[in-house]
């Protein structure tokens, strides 16, 4: 029971400081909690092309769905050639601090080196890892983690 309230009450913490949410069931329960918002992210490319791919567990290898995703981000950006972006890796908790960097760094990595294979000048890229530092999604279960293992990438003029 305690494992539930102090879920809750992380959650509620972390629902009030942004201003849209995800609904993720833990267990029998219903918790409300944070969708990361990237500072300064361009609305137009994430309407267009998504800002965002997802990984299996401990994988940096590209499913067929990144690959749609990752190919309108290249074509986005070829036609907005003004625009560089950040690439952000992330992981989900588990596993250590370094680890996760590390899987965070390949992940990211993965994605700039689609995006430069479809033509994006490497320049206009740069990779960053958080490894587990920002989840997408609190919560110790499979819906969870696979919304955290991510890699994003953000719009920057």
């Amino acid at each position: 029971m305690k494992k539930h309230l102090f879920a809750a009450l992380a959650a509620v913490a972390l629902v009030s400081g942004c201003a849209s949410t995800t609904p993720v069931e833990e267990e029998d329960v219903m918790v409300s909690v944070t969708v990361e918002e990237e500072a300064g992210q361009d609305e137009a490319f994430v309407q267009n092309a998504k800002d965002r791919v997802f990984f299996g567990f401990d994988k940096y290898d590209l499913t067929t769905d990144a690959v749609a995703v990752l190919k309108t981000q290249a074509e986005w950006l070829k036609a907005n050639p003004e625009k560089n972006v950040v690439v952000e890796g992330h992981t989900d908790d588990r596993g250590t601090r370094d680890y996760n960097l590390a899987l965070g760094e390949r992940r990211a990595v993965t994605v700039k080196n689609y995006l430069i294979s479809r033509g994006v000048d490497a320049d206009r890229i740069r990779v960053i890892s958080y490894g587990k530092e920002r989840p997408a999604v609190v919560g110790a279960n499979e819906a969870a983690w696979s919304q955290n293992r991510r890699a994003v990438t953000v719009v920057k003029d």
